[in-house]
């Protein structure tokens, strides 16, 4: 049965479209750009998880799209009544839809009818025939002749043989300009020929890579008992922890009701986290060169991450005693898409958890294992490849890690000195600089709605009557108030930290219950704050944002992120400065990767990793782990809490 914040089930999906369809809203040219959940107001589930209110209807929000005409709606189906509840039209003043995949398709044909892209080619002894277009979305820069069009940005790479990858061949100084409704190119801008990286790129195949290892063993993970978790319809329950699950075409995987049964309240159920998702992610490029100034995708907004979930494989995208999950998703026609095991959960072994060898207390050397459970997807767009993966540790512990990988999005590469933008990674081959920068939206709960975020730093003390020796240190605790307090940058030279606490709950020491948001302190955007891309893309330059919560305020970014000019999302939900202090807040925290290329990321990248995690503080009145049983299987030799 579903609850109040399941994803659509696949009848859902298409009583949805059925009811499109119905309502007249579904010509011919009319595209299904997205399906999914409207998810009730939060005091609606919660009410209705403590039994005190009714059962929300069940709403779904379908985003439509005529690539006829470029008209655009947003339209509401409520499920529980069998109609169509709201029509809005899109004007595209601030923002459009997503592109859509029929829409790359149809890149190649309509420049291979264009003349100034076939003459272009011809000077650099090519024909469309012989290039792949990467179709790109526009970004917003008030360029002549775009008003009130729906443009794609369109740069090209050359295809030498079928078993090549075309990254390996950018058909530099030469970009595109498409109307999509049009079907016409309405710029071709050529800079001038550059010579074409040969060097082919076959790491997929045998012939392109090196003899293989030999030395390598199998590593086998095996759970003779089965796992430890539990799933029941889209409920997981591991250890002390308990949550639900969904997936979404924009978002990807997201998370509900995270809560921890603590031990030493006889297993009372305690709140931590609403919902959990990565609400946006934008890739800015940092190449100023007139074919790719405009580089910045947004890869949830403009793209819709989710459905381009890949289907995972047992003993190489995920390893040991696993359970997969399907996702059900609406294709650009309205009918179901199914990807199978687009989800991956299992349990890892993470080390040692406590250890302590007492030498004054006899027969005192315990230690015990820490695990974790994991729950993640793959995504691949376009070049890139990315793994967003959530664990949950037996000590209370939630961390978040994006992984990188795929194939760099290349240029031709010219010299250091001459274009300090982008390094070689191959003989001719350039690839610019870039980062890759998340917002994760946590919609927090610590033992309920009314929470407080209070922003810690270390700070050093001066020698003092109080600290002759000057070796003192403490911290400084500031309440952030209001949402214009809750914009906040992150401070490695004082550990800053952002603790989030229960105004209504303390601990036995008296002090409020709590979670630390810890962040890798790496840089925020790096575009000059005037730039195009720092107005819409205004949640990369804070490496936090505190708003209350709100339910239509669902991306940092805004609604419709294609050709936004900027404004909405982030910088438009805490324009009203609403009070925090004992409200219910929601965190958006940005992390990322800044990437300077190197040749080890060539032909394949290495996955790089990028992770922030809530740990509690004060949360649990002692360590909660104490009930962890010592280790008792035949790996941990010669004494029964030997680690391994």
């Amino acid at each position: 049965m579903t609850t109040p914040v399941s994803s659509l089930t696949a009848t859902e999906i298409e009583r949805t479209t059925a009811l499109v369809r119905e309502a007249g809203l579904a010509g011919e040219s009319v595209r299904f750009v997205y399906v999914g959940l409207l998810e009730p107001h939060k005091q609606e589930v919660l009410a209705f998880r403590a039994g005190t209110g009714p059962r929300p209807d069940r709403r779904a929000r379908v985003l439509l799209l005529d690539t006829a005409t470029g008209a655009a709606r947003d339209v509401t189906v409520d499920l529980t009544a069998g109609a169509v509840a709201a029509i809005a039209e899109v004007d595209g003043a601030h923002g459009g839809m997503p592109i859509l995949v029929e829409e790359f398709v149809s890149v190649d044909g309509i420049l291979a009818e264009e003349p100034a892209w076939v003459d272009a080619l011809a000077k650099r002894g090519l024909t469309p025939e012989h290039v792949r277009c990467a179709p790109l979305s526009a970004g917003a820069f008030d360029l002549p002749g775009e008003e009130g069009r729906r443009i794609i940005r369109v740069l090209c790479f050359a295809a030498l043989a079928p078993d090549d990858h075309i990254w390996a061949h950018p058909v530099d100084g030469l970009s595109a300009y498409v109307d999509l409704v049009g079907r016409k190119a309405t710029e071709v801008i050529d800079v001038g020929v550059f010579p074409l990286p040969e060097e082919p790129s076959r790491f997929h195949l045998p012939q392109g890579r090196p003899a293989p290892l030999e030395t390598l063993r199998p590593i086998e993970i095996t759970q003779p008992d089965g796992p430890s978790f539990q799933v029941e319809g889209d409920r997981i329950t591991w250890a002390n922890w308990s949550f639900n699950f969904g997936f979404d075409a924009r978002e990807g995987l997201v998370l509900h009701h995270l809560a921890y049964a603590d031990p030493d309240h006889d297993g009372e159920v305690r709140p931590i986290v609403y919902r959990a998702s990565i609400a946006e992610m934008v890739v800015p490029y940092g190449d100023p060169a007139p074919v790719r100034f405009w580089q910045n995708y947004f890869d949830t907004g403009e793209y819709l991450f989710g459905r381009f979930a890949n289907s995972l494989t047992l003993g190489c995208d995920c390893l040991g005693e696993i359970h997969y999950v399907d996702v059900d998703l609406a294709d650009e026609a309205g009918d179901v898409q199914r990807i199978p095991n687009a989800i991956c959960l299992h349990e890892e072994d993470y080390g040692t958890l406590w250890k302590h060898t007492d030498i004054y207390t006899p027969n005192s050397a315990e230690v015990r294992r820490q695990r974790r459970l994991v729950i993640s997807f793959f995504t691949t767009v376009g070049n890139y490849d990315y793994g967003f993966y959530w664990y949950l540790y037996l000590d209370g512990r939630i961390e978040c890690e994006a992984k990188l990988t795929g194939i760099l999005f290349t240029s031709a590469y010219r010299g250091l000195e001459e274009w300090p933008y982008a390094s070689e990674v191959a003989p001719g081959l350039g690839a610019p600089f870039h980062q890759h920068l998340f917002s994760a939206r946590l919609d927090m709960m610590v033992d309920g709605v009314r929470n407080a975020v209070e922003e810690v730093d270390a700070v050093r003390v001066p020698v003092s009557p109080e600290n002759p020796y000057g070796n003192a240190f403490s911290y400084a605790r500031t309440r952030i108030t209001s949402e214009a307090e809750g914009v906040r940058s992150a401070d490695a030279s004082v550990g800053r930290t952002w603790h989030v606490v229960s105004t209504e709950r303390t601990n036995r020491l008296g002090r409020p219950t709590g979670y630390v948001l810890r962040a890798e302190q790496n840089p925020t955007l790096l575009a000059d704050p005037s730039s195009s891309i720092a107005a819409r893309a205004a949640f990369t330059t804070r490496d936090l944002w505190v708003t209350r919560y709100a339910p239509e305020e669902r991306y940092a970014a805004g609604e419709f992120v294609n050709q936004n000019p900027g404004g909405d999302g982030l910088p438009a939900y805490v324009a009203g400065d609403r009070p925090l202090d004992g409200e219910d807040v929601v965190l958006w925290h940005t992390f990322g990767v800044t990437h300077f290329p190197r040749p080890e990321d060539w032909p394949v990248m290495p996955v790089d990793h990028v992770r922030f995690s809530l740990t509690p503080y004060g949360f649990f009145d002692r360590n909660p782990t104490l009930n962890v049983p010592a280790t008792t299987t035949d790996h941990c030799e010669g004494h029964p809490h030997h680690a391994d």
